[in-house]
C-alpha cells in the first residue's frame, strides 16, 4: 500500500488548488482507495456529502479523522465568517489592515447570542 501525502495552503473555497486538483484526477483514475482528512472542510468548504458521493463512485471513500459537534447556527456563522474572510482577502489582500478589520467586524457581529 502506497501513501501519498497532498497539501495546499489555501482556502476549503478555492477549487483550482493545485493538490486538490490531483486529487480529483487520481480519484477519477481510480489511483485512490482512501483520502483521509483531518476536518471536512480542509477538503472543501461546502459539498463535502457530493464529494464523498463521488469518491465512492471511483471506488474511494473519505475517512474524516476529527468530527466537531457543531449546532446548524455555529455552521452558519462559520460558513458566514469563511465567505466574508474569501472576499475581503480578495479585495483588500490578505496581509491588509481593512481585511483584518472586516473580518474582526463580521466575527464581532455574529458572536452575538444567535437564540435571542
Amino acid at each position: 500500500m502506497e501513501v501519498q501525502i497532498l497539501m495546499d495552503i489555501g482556502s476549503g473555497l478555492s477549487e483550482m488548488r493545485k493538490n486538490f486538483l490531483k486529487l480529483l484526477d487520481m480519484v477519477s483514475e481510480r489511483k485512490v482507495s482512501k483520502v483521509v482528512v483531518a476536518y471536512e472542510d480542509r477538503l472543501t468548504r461546502f459539498g463535502f456529502k457530493t464529494l464523498r458521493r463521488l469518491f465512492s463512485t471511483f471506488g474511494a471513500e473519505i475517512e474524516v479523522v476529527n468530527h466537531e459537534a457543531k449546532t446548524p447556527q455555529e455552521e452558519l456563522v462559520d460558513d458566514l465568517i469563511t465567505i466574508v474572510s474569501h472576499f475581503a482577502g480578495k479585495l483588500y489582500g490578505m496581509r491588509s489592515n481593512r481585511y483584518k478589520e472586516v473580518v474582526s467586524g463580521v466575527r464581532k457581529l455574529v458572536s452575538i447570542d444567535l437564540t435571542k
